[in-house]
């Protein structure tokens, strides 16, 4: 009889049940709060960085190009070689030569993307490097004349960049058993971008 008593006592004693209660809930809390941190971050970074590369292609437009191989003058294409000097390349079909497309990054580029890279460096998220720079030279049938300062389609763009989470997402999502291996939110592919202009002037220091 004492003893059903004490059993009695025992399963109505609810001392302890709010800090159970805490341990349970708080891991889930900690990871939505982190989540939104983070992923804040993440909207922040991707819009900077889309700043980053606007910026860098205005600046690129009007420098020597990053990249070797990029022409210097845009040519005739066999079959127009009559077609006097100073003929817009819109003027005909194929009427100017496609010297193809040249790319490389910062980290491959010599005087024009190391100083490009240092104008935007501090836009770009924490990890990023010159090898995540990329610029492209494209020809454009409709910019351009024959004889005249080859007008290619620059485009910058980020590329192969990853972006680190801050908070212990991972140990969190872990503790919560949706991951044995706590690797979790530790990192995911940053979102790819670029921007594109026109060519105006590919000259060594012009600035912007």
């Amino acid at each position: 009889m004492i003893l059903r008593g004490h059993i009695i006592r025992f399963r109505r004693d609810e001392g302890g049940a709010a800090l159970v209660e805490m341990g349970i809930i708080m891991p889930l809390f900690l990871l939505l709060a982190f989540g939104l941190i983070d992923f804040g971050r993440l909207g922040f970074a991707y819009v900077m960085a889309q700043k980053a590369t606007e910026q860098a292609v205005r600046a690129a437009v009007v420098r020597t190009p990053a990249c070797d191989g990029v022409p210097a003058a845009t040519t005739r294409s066999i079959g127009w070689s009559l077609t006097p000097y100073g003929t817009a390349c819109s003027a005909g079909d194929g009427l100017c030569a496609d010297p193809g497309s040249v790319s490389c990054t910062a980290a491959q580029s010599g005087a024009t993307g190391a100083e490009i890279y240092a104008r935007i460096t501090a836009l770009l998220p924490t990890n990023a490097t010159p090898a995540n720079l990329r610029f492209g030279y494209d020809y454009d049938g409709n910019l351009g004349f024959v004889g005249g300062p080859y007008t290619p389609r620059v485009t910058v763009e980020i590329v192969d960049l990853d972006f680190e989470f801050v908070t212990p997402i991972g140990a969190l999502a872990t503790l919560m058993g949706a991951n044995a291996d706590g690797k979790v939110g530790a990192a995911i592919a940053f979102p790819g971008m670029s921007a594109s202009l026109p060519a105006e002037i590919l000259m060594d220091g012009e600035n912007t």
